[in-house]
């Protein structure tokens, strides 16, 4: 199926930059991820959200899943979910754009979590 990519402009605004501060990802009490190259994607009225290169995430607690969701702003996300050392999964909690579009093209290789089911804290 061929999407039309949106590009960013007044009416939504999107903008990358680097966090400048630690980011430490919980899940469960678990650290699952530690970060001081972070992004922070700011997306129109949405909240600042995270983005964590993949290789500052615990791989061990990765698993790889099959959904995907499209943005026509960002392109395609594809999903991880994090199972802890006690063997809880939270299904889908990080999803990641491999491809992103041209605008936010500095997110490649980079992981983001949700923040309603991840504890996300900056500085």
């Amino acid at each position: 199926m061929d999407r039309a990519a949106k590009i960013p402009d007044a009416t939504h605004p999107i903008t990358v930059r680097p966090t400048g501060s630690r980011v430490t990802v919980r899940v469960g009490g678990v650290t699952v991820a530690e970060s001081d190259s972070a992004l922070s994607l700011a997306e129109s009225s949405y909240p600042v959200v995270q983005y964590i290169p993949l290789g500052d995430v615990d791989q061990s607690l990765l698993r790889r899943t099959d959904s995907h969701t499209y943005c026509p702003y960002k392109g395609e996300a594809s999903y991880y979910s994090v199972q802890t050392p006690d063997g809880a999964t939270e299904a889908d909690l990080i999803w990641t754009y491999e491809q992103p579009y041209d605008a936010v093209k500095e997110i490649a290789g980079h992981v983001a979590f949700y923040a309603n089911r991840a504890e996300v804290a900056v500085g």
